[in-house]
């Protein structure tokens, strides 16, 4: 698509969209220029009527700076690598290894270090990478400006554009900077990125309004960012940079602390449950075996060590980087970019998503969709957007085109001013938004504008203005002249001859207001004898006595897919919720298509949520579907009120408008192709095909996501937990130290972490999308996990203290028996890996074969720890040595009752809940 991209320049001085500081600075110290005339703005600017000198610009320009949009600066790899270490379970870890430094026991802290160090490479690499990828979306398009200095008009970059320029803009182009228009000639202006609005605005130098007059409806100023859909115009630079209407709303999206993903909040609470655990276990044990044992204060300490070894999940920080960075992966290949790792799950987890209409939900391309002809036919156009690719369908079959559709579809291609075209087998467009969509419609029925003009020289025309509400174009043909109409069907009707009976035209009539009550922009269509006068250089009449050739209904027609995105969130158990700038007839519309709303009640517009109550807010959002005519200020407020009423909240959008309410959700999602570069900043993820239903693929793509995590955690867990149980028991009975501080890190770093990782890459087990949302409250460890942790760490913990006793009264040595009860453990991690690839389904029931990187990280961990057995080095670090085959026999038979023990709670647990 060649027609205009999606890249920002800059926007406001005195017309703050949020309360931004700069915002309120500048309207403090400038007028909004939208309430003055233009000889005011120019004496307020120290303009002249010929523009600025070159002297002046150059002085302005050191003054006011670029006109660039702030930004925040790309962080380092090295940055990205220090945020790993802000999680608790870091701190945990970090204490860990502090306290091992203080009594000596360097082994242990090194390997404390070494985890935290690849953990934050790891995760540091895969956010920098994730980085690079979203910034790449960027588009770097150098935009230009017509500007006239020194008396002369002078094509510029538009980072040189100062306040007090007058600058040039006509159709196609980019408005380089916030505009107080002077003069125009037909202009429209395409606002949608700044105010959702699918129409564009037809601009009026001569308009005045008040201070509190929306920004939408300022007809006499142009904001930077927006585009000239057609006509031309000039206009006095007021606001270039960060005082703009985009570089407030800029400045907001910096300063916004943004909600925290789902995981991370999960994460936090679970790290201080787990701190608080370790702390009190091994506190109470240390007084057990001081006054119950007679243990020395320094002996005890040894088996507060262990015991804390055991209970924190030493490998949780690298298994869960692996798990998010394989998820980041999957996502990727679905068209989901992470630029936060912790943000994988987050659509998983969320429970409500808040939608921009324009661009996210719809193609942001009028389509003629309806051609309801005088005798009462509706005909139906297929297709989606400007390319005209589709056909007209009467009663759902083809139709020939025909003399009157013939006609129609003249009036369609020649009282137009834009263009449409195939450019090396791509089709490309230019203009007015209605201008191309009435050109697609006409190419359908085989007309085009280039053909048609070559046999219909324009002789002559009217252009739309809103306060005629029609444009007309005149052409002579076999020495004939004929006027060709389009507009409001009021103004069309008017203009048609006497000839119709008022009940005809109280049917036409009614035919147009049936179509707008569907959601379409209706414009009629007529045509007829025009007088030799228009042939001269004189403005012509208005037209009358015209044929009356039918109404086209037009609408931004919603993207493939989404209808079925939808409805797949619904049945995932997550919310949809429009929130757009649009008209609430055309919100309406949309909603219906979608399945969100049905009944214009249902439809909650900007000026009733103005001075709700927090609480009132929180109403409206649990009961609303559909939000329209909302300003960036009240999205960001329907946002803070949704998370307040405990949703997790996901916000998609592409547009600057957008930007604040990305910020401040749980997940931002941004569209990646059209989004604007303020709206990817604010997001954690983007979408790199604009599809909403690339939002269900990442909903997914999260909770598979997350449930591996928490597969990785009740393996962590729930065999740190049994180490902690053997510990214990060892400790209430006056036993030796069942293993050593450095046996456990081995366990829970090498063996376990090799394992943990492989897990990591498990598939879904399939329904992920069948099934609700985890309440926002609940904690990683809810009541199924819990009672599972528990029935697997005390049957290892009781077999393994079981089996450390029998080795000992067989008469092994301390370091023997450590040496069979750390081979055992091993074997209890290596059987139970099956029992967490899935919470509910038997481990008999999944093949291996569905994660080969499971088979291959099992049995590399098991001969890690063979090889240290027969090396020096195990011998030395671990003092660990070969056993017998026999012994191998009996400890494999010990450690396959975990998973017959959580074999039968998982088939008690299945019939209770079938």
């Amino acid at each position: 698509m060649t027609s205009v991209e999606h890249a920002e320049c800059a926007s406001v001085v005195g017309e703050p969209l949020g309360e931004s500081r700069a915002g309120k600075r500048e309207a403090a110290s400038s007028p909004a220029w939208h309430t003055i005339d233009s000889a005011q703005t120019r004496q307020a600017l120290s303009a002249a009527e010929t523009g600025l000198t070159s002297a002046e610009a150059e002085a302005r320009l050191k003054s006011h700076g670029p006109n660039r949009l702030p930004e925040q600066p790309a962080p380092t790899l090295w940055e990205i690598s220090l945020r790993q270490f802000r999680s608790p379970l870091i701190y945990i870890l970090g204490i860990a290894a502090v306290v091992s430094i203080a009594i000596g026991d360097l082994k242990d802290a090194g390997i404390i270090a070494a985890v935290l160090v690849l953990n934050a490479l790891i995760g540091g690499y895969q956010e920098w990478r994730a980085e690079r990828s979203s910034r790449a979306l960027q588009k770097f398009l150098k935009i230009r400006a017509s500007v006239v200095r020194d008396g002369e008009v002078r094509e510029i970059d538009a980072e040189q554009v100062v306040p007090g320029d007058l600058v040039w803009v006509e159709s196609g182009n980019r408005v380089p900077a916030d505009l107080r228009l002077v003069s125009t000639h037909g202009l429209e202006v395409d606002e949608s990125l700044l105010t959702g609005e699918s129409t564009a605005v037809f601009k009026d130098p001569a308009w005045s309004g008040g201070a509190s007059t929306p920004l939408a409806d300022r007809r006499n100023m142009a904001y930077a960012g927006s585009v000239v859909g057609r006509g031309r115009g000039k206009g006095l630079v007021v606001a270039t940079g960060a005082a703009t209407s985009v570089g407030q709303l800029a400045q907001d999206v910096l300063s916004t602390s943004g909600g925290k993903p789902p995981l991370v909040e999960r994460m936090e609470r679970f790290s201080r449950a787990v701190a608080v655990a370790v702390l009190v276990a091994a506190f109470l044990v240390a007084l057990v075996g001081i006054f119950a044992h007679g243990h020395t204060v320094t002996q005890m300490f040894m088996f507060g060590v262990a015991l804390a070894v055991s209970a924190i999940p030493e490998g949780l920080p690298i298994a869960m980087t692996v798990a998010l960075a394989i998820g980041t992966s999957r996502m990727a290949r679905r068209g989901v970019i992470v630029r936060r790792l912790a943000a994988v799950e987050g659509l998983g987890s969320c429970t409500l998503i808040g939608s921009d209409k324009t661009g996210t939900l719809t193609c942001n391309e009028l389509t003629v969709r309806e051609v309801c002809l005088p005798n009462g036919d509706i005909l139906e156009v297929t297709g989606q957007g400007f390319v005209p690719e589709g056909q007209l369908l009467s009663r759902g079959e083809p139709i020939e085109p025909g003399s009157h559709l013939d006609e129609l579809a003249r009036v369609a291609v020649l009282c137009n001013e834009a263009d449409l075209h195939r450019n090396e087998g791509t089709w490309v467009w230019h203009g007015d938004p209605t201008d191309v969509a009435l050109l697609s419609m006409a190419h359908k029925l085989g007309w085009s504008r280039q053909g048609t003009l070559g046999t219909h020289p324009q002789v002559n025309e009217i252009p739309f203005e809103p306060e005629h509400q029609f444009a007309a174009s005149y052409y002579g043909v076999n020495g004939r002249y004929q006027v060709l109409v389009k507009g409001a069907p009021e103004r069309i009707l008017a203009m048609c001859n006497d000839q119709h009976s008022p009940v005809t035209r109280q049917k036409w009539q009614g035919m147009a207001e049936s179509m707008a009550r569907r959601g379409y922009r209706v414009l009629g269509l007529a045509q007829g004898e025009a007088p030799d006068s228009v042939g001269s250089s004189q403005a012509p009449s208005e037209p009358s006595g015209l044929s009356f050739l039918g109404f086209v209904g037009m609408i931004d027609p919603l993207r493939p897919g989404v209808r079925e995105a939808v409805a797949a969130c619904h049945d995932a158990g997550v919310s949809v919720a429009m929130i757009t700038g649009d008209h609430p007839v055309t919100a309406l519309a949309i909603a219906r298509d979608l399945g969100l709303a049905t009944e214009p009640g249902q439809v909650v517009t900007g000026p009733e949520l103005v001075g709700k109550s927090a609480e009132d807010l929180r109403e409206t959002v649990e009961r609303g579907r559909v939000f329209a005519r909302v300003t960036p200020r009240q999205k960001l407020e329907l946002v803070d009120a949704a998370r307040h009423a405990g949703h997790y909240v996901a916000v998609t959008g592409d547009g600057v408008n957008d930007a604040p309410a990305l910020r401040a959700a749980n997940i931002g999602v941004a569209m990646g192709n059209s989004g604007t570069d303020v709206a990817r900043e604010a997001a954690e993820l983007v979408i790199s095909d604009d599809n909403f239903a690339t939002v269900v693929a990442g909903v997914e793509e999260g909770r598979v996501a997350y449930d591996n995590v928490r597969k990785v955690i009740y393996l962590l867990i729930s065999t740190g937990a049994a180490e902690v149980v053997l510990v214990a028991l060892a400790v209430a009975t006056g036993m030796p130290l069942p293993l050593l501080p450095v046996q456990l890190l081995w366990l829970n770093l090498v063996t376990n972490g090799i394992q943990d990782v492989a897990l990591a890459f498990e598939p879904s087990e399939g329904g992920v999308l069948r099934r609700k949302p985890r309440p926002p409250r609940e904690p990683i460890f809810n009541r199924l996990m819990i009672e599972r942790t528990i029935i697997g760490a005390v049957v290892m913990g009781l077999v393994a203290f079981g089996v450390f006793g029998w080795l000992l009264s067989a008469g092994w040595s301390e370091a023997s028996a450590r040496n069979g009860i750390l081979l055992l453990m091993v074997l209890f991690e290596i059987v139970h890996i099956g029992n967490c690839r899935s919470e509910t389904k038997s481990a008999f029931w999944l093949s291996p074969l569905r994660n080969p990187i499971l088979i291959a990280g099992s049995a590399l961990a098991m001969l890690v720890h063979v090889a240290m057995m027969y090396l020096p080095v195990g011998r030395t670090l671990l003092e660990v040595e070969p056993v017998k085959p026999a012994v191998w026999l009996v400890l494999l038979g010990c450690a396959l009752t975990v998973i017959v023990a959580i074999e039968i709670h998982k088939l008690v647990w299945r019939f209770q809940h079938r």
